[in-house]
């Protein structure tokens, strides 16, 4: 089976000035999560000075989306972007909450904020 058959979460990339800004939509698992995380990981080649992921759109996220979500930390931490998630729905907020990972990363209520 095609591990990409259900489609990337990725559902739009938009740039303001500076910051990219991906938008996720979705169920992010592991029948999607290398095209996730190759579609993260070019946005960070670019070399932004942000990056906003958006995951308002996601209701379920296992472990290899928040996997891409490290991977796409570390990258962003070795070129000196910043990185954001915003509007995590409250099921993927817990994941990050029971991992500890809400401690690691710059999670905001909403895009806005985060952009702000």
């Amino acid at each position: 089976m095609n591990k990409d058959s259900q489609g990337c979460p990725v559902k739009s990339v938009r740039w303001e000035g500076k910051t990219c800004i991906v938008t996720v939509a979705g169920d992010v698992n592991i029948d999607c999560s290398v095209e996730f995380q190759r579609e993260l990981l070019a946005q960070a080649e670019k070399k932004p000075k942000r990056i906003v992921v958006d995951l308002g759109g996601v209701q379920f996220m296992d472990s290899s989306g928040v996997a891409s979500l490290v991977k796409l930390l570390s990258a962003a931490k070795k070129s000196g972007i910043e990185l954001r998630l915003a509007a995590l729905d409250e099921r993927v907020r817990g994941i990050f909450e029971v991992t500890r990972l809400n401690t690691v990363f710059d999670i905001r209520d909403s895009l806005e904020e985060a952009l702000a």
